[in-house]
């Protein structure tokens, strides 16, 4: 009976994946339906602390992208690139992994592909290199971020676990999954320095610019931002942006500063949840009234679209699974708790697995480290794995990937004859397994 519940959740996850993040959390709803009504499973609990908290952080990040505060950060980026083109393969994954760690969405970076395209053609660069490297680097960063759906989701499980969030907050995971992240991502990169042949020894390369039509659509137009001025609220909003991150770690990093409040007879501080929801509503609302935000277009922007479409996939993904877990939770543990402690690298590959599932790092998290948690698996071996939980760069379905590929005028960023052998595998399984390694040793040096 557990196997076939369980395959019913796999079969919701794969055909949910389909119709995309909210096509995942509708599908999942189907699944709960089915564990409730047919197999007699108590619903668990939703996730409501994670999806408020992320919630939050989407509301002060949408109102930044409103106010032309992205902007100004892409602008500053490619004014970088541009300085240093014959570098580009190095920069262009540091650019676009900067942007994602400022805000916390991997959608931010669309803009930046047809400028690192650009910049690599007139340079003779293959395009490939740097683009599909910084595509990878845009969702590794999602693991760094402080204000990341992800990040938000690991320290709310955790710190949900009988107050284990007071050893693993959200300064000891940053510490961890910041250069861990930065130590995958460079190995990557300079990996992607030699990959594919030179344009010059590229055959089929060399036959589309035979065709002056084709020359002239793959070198034709410059993507740029460098010539636009932005008004100076745009700035200002940056800067909100940044204390209200900065406000964050601090209060993260010192529990002292946060007003505790008894609760069941102990003085416990304020929890980084709600920390994090009050600031980046605080941070937006400063954002609206001081950079004269029109606050009906705040709701129409890509970055809030994105964020509510991750928290409706979260929603529905963490039910489903937490239904079926909560349930069986006692057969799970007789079964696999001792080759969890005793390889907890098996939590990575699952975790790994699932992100590719369910296409989203947060989502995978909410569904695989409470039961993680629940076996027996130590808190700090669950972040000695976070960067396991980007796995959706196996199959090329992810929107970074395939805009990638879109906005690569040269073809050399392709999904290949085989679909799994595409631009971003190897990047992506080089950078995920060393920032997994480098991860795992600074928790077994440090913790």
């Amino acid at each position: 009976m557990i196997t076939i519940e369980f395959v019913v959740i796999i079969l919701c996850l794969l055909v949910g994946t389909r119709f995309g993040g909210m096509g995942l959390g509708l599908i999942s709803g189907i699944g709960l339906f089915i564990l409730s009504f047919v197999f007699g499973l108590q619903p668990g609990k939703p996730p409501v602390d994670v999806m408020l908290t992320i919630l939050a952080v989407i509301g002060c990040a949408a109102t930044l992208q409103t106010a032309g505060g992205l902007n100004v950060m892409m602008q500053f980026a490619e004014r970088l690139l541009r300085r240093h083109p014959q570098h580009i393969t190095l920069l262009a994954p540091f650019t676009t992994w900067m942007l994602t760690f400022l805000c916390g969405t991997g959608h931010v970076v669309y803009t930046m592909f047809p400028i690192i395209a650009d910049i690599a053609l007139k340079k003779g660069i293959r395009p490939e290199r740097p683009m599909a490297v910084a595509s990878i680097a845009s969702q590794m960063a999602i693991t760094a971020s402080p204000v990341s759906v992800a990040v938000v989701s690991l320290v709310s499980i955790i710190a949900a676990q009988h107050g284990l969030g007071q050893a693993w907050g959200i300064l000891e995971i940053l510490a961890v999954s910041v250069p861990a992240s930065l130590f995958g991502v460079t190995i990557a990169a300079l990996w992607s320095l030699r990959r594919g042949k030179d344009l010059a020894d590229d055959a089929e390369f060399q036959e589309k610019l035979k065709d002056p039509k084709q020359r002239e659509f793959i070198y034709g137009s410059t993507e740029t931002l460098m010539n636009q001025r932005f008004p100076k609220q745009a700035y200002w909003s940056t800067w909100i942006f940044f204390a209200g991150i900065a406000v964050v770690v601090l209060l993260g990093a010192l529990p002292e500063l946060r007003p505790a409040f008894e609760i069941k007879g102990k003085m416990t501080a304020l929890s980084m949840n709600l920390v994090i929801q009050m600031m980046m509503l605080i941070a937006g609302a400063i954002m609206l009234i001081a950079c004269k935000v029109n606050a009906s277009a705040i709701s129409s922007g890509a970055v809030f679209k994105a964020g509510m479409v991750a928290i409706f996939s979260v929603f529905g993904v963490a039910w489903m699974s937490d239904t079926f877990f909560q349930a069986h939770l006692d057969e799970l543990k007789m079964a696999l708790e001792g080759v969890v402690k005793s390889h907890p690298w098996t939590y990575a590959i699952v975790l790994f697995l699932v992100s590719k599932l369910v296409n989203s790092q947060a989502a995978a998290l909410t569904a695989v480290a409470p039961m993680g948690l629940m076996l027996g698996v130590e808190p700090k071996m669950l972040i000695a794995f976070f960067p396991a939980s980007y796995g959706y760069f196996v199959l090329p379905t992810y929107p970074s990937d395939l805009a990638c590929i879109g906005f690569d005028r040269s073809g050399t960023t392709r999904i290949g004859k085989f679909i799994i052998n595409h631009s971003f595998i190897l990047p992506g399984l080089i950078g995920v397994s060393c920032a997994c390694v480098a991860s795992y040793l600074l928790v077994q040096t440090f913790f």
